[in-house]
């Protein structure tokens, strides 16, 4: 028998879910290049980042459904033209206020386009294939938000921030014309957007980011998001073709992976910020030094993450889950106790290979466990989720920790706090996957 081949598609697919993660974190190590050449205040600065943010997470839910009902290959390309054309924006912008449209707009980009990725796996793989497929989808998650501090810092210091952006122009092109050649077209749900959860979604997810990241009318924001959310709820318990059909919450493995991520990607987001600035103002490393001292941990990640399905196979999905996610915890307990200041290697290079390790499984099971027993009619609902507790969880996660530490000032104290709190994330998580997701994967 001949053995199936993955061809083009998951290259393609996972190169692009890539470069939007990249270009989410990769505007962290270039903030300083940003606001000198600019002249950006801190408030401004802070929406560079928010506004794709925003739109990011307030678009994934309806773009995830949009991909169900005109065909995700659609979708997806279209996504890609968005994306390139707010990447052409970012690079060419000459004040604040157009960076920050410019970002907004890219959001938009990234927000069709996060959801398509992983439905488009749905659709052209099957069985051990699917899996590892997944599996690498979700190295891919990780990696590339630990390669955008990589590159960010590079770029930055050896060329220019604009530069950072303006190479995605060409490479969207690029993948839109491959996509255009090699991705087959999916099959169309019959039925319609349901334009009233799509609002409500939206008007919940920019509120609830809002209100973490905004300057003021962060509690009104609050209130708004929960009552949107509890008023989606309620529409889509009644309409007959749901933006977010609540079936996808109805098995527990599924909905225990949504908040397992939400809850590790704050954990996880909040390091990936944190640990550059430690490394800067403890260590005194350089903006590209800082960058490249991630390498220890984008390598055993990239490792695992194709590994996972192997190891998913052999160990099954959930055990590999709770020994990827006790890694993690291992990993940010050792700086929890061993301040930074003894050093690099035993504060920061040796966690954060057991956090690549960590990492790597802990995403790929997450996936798994996100699209787990879906059908075609809702994989773009189901894809929306797992993006959009990814996008969300790290955004609650990293505000969540600077504002229990906010009034720290060494900065040594600080980082050492941030890691104690980071373990409590990651042991919430590992309560969530031993108490919620192993019981639901034992009994099937």
């Amino acid at each position: 028998m001949k053995k199936q081949k993955f061809g083009m598609t998951l290259p393609i697919i996972l190169f692009t879910y890539f470069l939007i993660l990249l270009d989410n974190s990769i505007v962290f190590t270039g903030t300083v290049k940003i606001a000198n050449d600019l002249n950006l205040d801190a408030r401004s600065l802070s929406w560079v980042s928010n506004a794709y943010a925003l739109t990011f997470a307030g678009l994934l839910l309806t773009m995830g459904r949009a991909g169900d009902l005109f065909g995700r290959k659609n979708i997806f390309i279209c996504g890609l033209i968005i994306f390139a054309g707010g990447s052409l924006a970012v690079g060419l912008s000459d004040s604040s206020t157009s960076i920050i449209i410019a970002r907004a707009f890219q959001g938009i980009g990234s927000s069709i386009l996060a959801p398509s990725t992983l439905a488009l796996i749905m659709d052209n793989y099957q069985g051990e294939m699917r899996n590892k497929a997944i599996g690498y989808y979700g190295a891919t998650a990780g990696i590339g938000g630990i390669a955008g501090l990589v590159i960010g810092g590079w770029i930055a210091e050896a060329f220019s921030w604009r530069d950072g952006f303006l190479i995605n122009v060409p490479i969207a092109i690029i993948v839109a014309i491959l996509a255009i050649k090699f991705i087959k077209k999916s099959d169309t749900v019959h039925g319609k957007i349901d334009y009233l959860g799509s609002l409500l979604s939206i008007i919940g997810m920019v509120t609830l980011v809002y209100s973490i990241v905004g300057e003021g009318g962060n509690v009104i924001a609050l209130v708004i998001a929960i009552i949107s959310f509890i008023s989606l709820i309620l529409v889509e318990k009644k309409v007959k073709q749901p933006l977010l059909p609540l079936k996808l919450f109805a098995d527990r493995q599924r909905s225990g992976a949504y908040l397992a991520r939400f809850i590790f990607m704050g954990a996880m987001f909040a390091y990936w910020f944190l640990t550059p600035q430690a490394m800067q103002n403890v260590l005194h490393f350089s903006t590209l030094l800082a960058g490249i001292a991630f390498i220890p941990m984008s390598i055993p990640q990239f490792l695992s993450g194709m590994k996972s399905s192997n190891i998913m196979a052999k160990f099954g999905n959930t055990n590999t889950l709770i020994f990827g996610v006790t890694v993690s915890l291992i990993a940010v307990i050792i700086p929890s106790f061993i301040s930074v200041n003894q050093g690099y290697l035993i504060s920061i290079e040796i966690p954060m290979v057991l956090l690549g390790i960590g990492q790597g499984l802990t995403l790929s099971c997450l996936t798994v466990d996100g699209v787990a027993n879906t059908d075609a009619e809702i994989a773009g609902a189901a894809s929306g989720v797992v993006n959009t507790s990814h996008q969300i969880g790290s955004s609650v996660g990293l505000s969540l920790i600077v504002v229990l530490t906010s009034g720290i000032k060494a900065p040594a104290i600080l980082y050492q706090h941030s890691m104690i709190l980071e373990t409590l994330l990651l042991i919430l998580t590992l309560i969530i996957v031993l108490f919620v997701i192993y019981p639901a994967t034992n009994k099937k």
